[in-house]
């Protein structure tokens, strides 16, 4: 079920709706546990922020001026909670050093610099067997929370932020305080680690139905 616009959800929220609460909660509280994990050393440890992000929500709320998109600014205090009990954690990774994150998937896999389209991918990937039941299984979702969960850290921020919960470019660079070079850079390595590994896992079930 969608929300409805952010004044009408902020107007209920500031009435106390609790049904308006929990639809809020329900749409969000996924990504920003992924999100949040991107941060922190454990999943226990992003539990708490997402807590504390929506106790600060409810507290601010009348502060609310909406300069920004409501989702954005939950999401910049979810950051914001994020980052600070990182550094309690004394977690030393610098946002600002991309070449650290390594390259992720094999170059072959893109046109070269001689190619009309360099960059881009050689080839589609092979169809997959029964597309549907794959999308809707439970597996696939596990598997796939398991590929992100293997991501380096800002590549998941930002992949989090922009396939999952739909953020802008713009609104990504502004939350965690990257460059729009480094955040289109993390987001394309991000996404091509998940198409191979994902790729390889159907690859493996189809041989497996094959057998």
């Amino acid at each position: 079920m969608s929300l409805p616009p952010d004044r009408a959800l902020v107007t209920a929220l500031r009435a106390g709706d609790d049904a308006m609460f929990a639809r809020v909660l329900d749409a969000w509280s996924s990504s920003m546990l992924r999100l949040a994990r991107s941060f922190v050393s454990t999943h226990a440890s992003a539990e708490e922020v997402v807590q504390d992000t929506w106790l600060a929500v409810l507290k601010g709320l009348h502060g609310f001026e909406g300069r920004a998109a409501f989702r954005t600014w939950v999401y910049r205090i979810l950051v914001s909670t994020a980052k600070k009990r990182g550094v309690r954690e004394q977690r030393s990774v610098p946002w600002s050093s991309v070449a650290a994150d390594g390259p992720t998937v094999d170059p072959s896999w893109f046109r070269g610099p001689e190619d009309p389209y360099p960059g881009g991918w050689r080839e589609f990937p092979a169809a997959w067997a029964s597309p549907e039941e794959a999308a809707l299984s439970g597996e696939i979702h596990t598997v796939l929370a398991g590929i992100l969960d293997e991501l380096p850290a800002r590549q998941r921020a930002v992949l989090s932020l922009r396939d999952v919960s739909g953020h802008t470019a713009q609104e990504v660079c502004d939350l965690l305080d990257v460059t729009p070079a480094n955040q289109r850079v993390l987001l394309h390595r991000a996404r091509a680690a998940v198409r191979e590994r994902l790729a390889g896992y159907l690859a493996r079930g189809v041989a497996h139905d094959v057998q």
